[in-house]
């Protein structure tokens, strides 16, 4: 069956731009793309404990079999989100089936119209699909900008207290294609200062940053001073799904009028033993070796530490992104070039994705390194030096 022309005029555009997208592997490859930051996807430790948990339940269910609302709602659940949440100092939190799933539940339905939304101009596809959903008025400010988001929020916040609506300010802690932070303390602060709700996508912070990998909004002690946390467990925890950290209130109003939690199928209860054993083992880290993954985020702060030295050991850092995180962005333009450079690494044996516009934009594209506890200092000098050769070609 013939596509509709208007289709397949998109898909010739995107061969035209060299940004067609298909689906490869990765197998054999030394892996420097993937969110695994902790090795825990691929961890038998985790799941034998995870297989644990499903026993002590006396739990033999493959699937969730209807919504939460519904049938789907496994005693786990309330184990897992009052664990989550007294991981993270919440109040309480309330699990969706992704990241993706939390972002668009999330922004569809809390911000009511005429309220204000105003979001970092970097901020993640998911969160910027669910403001679209939203019949809040929504604004960019410039990438980790507060003079100015503090502008945006001035010319609302008159419109606002008078008509009693509301501003949200949204970013995230740690931005996924560029690896680095806004200033949260200073953030947090403009927020309260003029009575805005801040809402932080932890997604790339959870396992990385904070005390046992609790983030960098509890690094900050700022737990109180959001309205809102998302935090997911596809990467870090190697495991699948995602939560919104929050109040009991915004909790009662999310199962009530979110339409990405009430209408989808829940996940099934082996997935949420997997999310319990990950945030078992970020709990029980310890400064010893002999307990189970206790070195593992000590080991990635060391690996993203060597990472940046044999950046400025190489001369490179000019086509690097200032970044302490697991994500370290080179800076190629051209989808061309980023791709081509890629696959060269690829060829290698190393496994670096080339991020391509329009997901960046035209002229900021890149090659994207995500640093984990397992990558060796030789794999890390080696890929560095393959690349600096390569770059040296353009």
């Amino acid at each position: 069956m013939m596509l509709p022309k208007k289709l397949q005029h998109k898909l010739n555009k995107r061969k035209e731009d060299n940004a067609f997208r298909t689906l490869g592997s990765s197998a054999n490859l030394i892996d420097f793309s993937s969110n695994d930051y902790l090795g825990f996807s691929k961890s038998k430790a985790l799941h034998d404990i995870s297989i644990n948990i499903l026993k002590t339940q006396h739990t033999v269910q493959n699937g969730a079999t209807g919504s939460r609302l519904l049938s789907g709602n496994h005693p786990l659940y309330d184990i897992v989100e009052q664990h989550i949440s007294t991981f993270h100092n919440a109040e309480s939190a309330l699990i969706f089936n992704s990241g993706y799933d939390a972002n668009l539940g999330f922004f569809s339905c809390v911000p009511q119209r005429h309220d204000i939304i105003l979001y970092d101009e970097y901020c993640h596809a998911s969160i910027r699909d669910g403001i679209t959903m939203s019949h809040a008025k929504a604004y960019k400010f410039k990438h980790n900008d507060l003079l100015n988001l503090e502008q945006l929020i001035n010319e609302h916040s008159r419109f606002v207290s008078e008509s009693q609506n509301s501003i949200y300010v949204v970013t995230e802690s740690i931005f996924s294609m560029d690896g680095d932070a806004p200033d949260l303390i200073n953030l947090s602060q403009l927020c309260k200062a003029h009575h805005a709700h801040l809402v932080v996508d932890e997604a790339h912070a959870i396992g990385v940053f904070g005390n046992n990998g609790n983030g960098l909004i509890a690094q900050h002690q700022l737990e109180t001073h959001v309205f809102a946390r998302i935090v997911t467990f596809g990467k870090a925890l190697g495991a699948h799904g995602a939560a919104i950290l929050c109040s009991q209130k915004l909790r009662d109003y999310l199962i009530n009028f979110s339409r990405p939690f009430i209408y989808t199928t829940a996940l099934p209860p082996h997935t949420l033993a997997l999310i319990k054993a990950a945030y078992d083992t970020l709990q029980n880290h310890k400064s010893d070796t002999s307990s189970l993954h206790s070195n593992d985020i000590l080991k990635l702060h060391n690996n993203i530490k060597f990472f940046t030295s044999e950046i400025a050991l190489l001369k490179m850092q000019e086509h690097f992104i200032d970044s302490n995180s697991a994500i370290q962005c080179c800076v190629i333009p051209g989808n061309d070039n980023a791709k081509h450079i890629s696959n060269l690494l690829h060829e290698k044996g190393f496994n670096v994705k080339a991020i391509l516009s329009p997901t960046v934009p035209k002229g900021k594209e890149r090659l994207r390194f995500c640093i984990h506890s397992f990558n060796t200092e030789k794999e890390i000098s080696e890929v560095l030096r393959i690349l600096t050769t390569f770059v040296k070609t353009l």
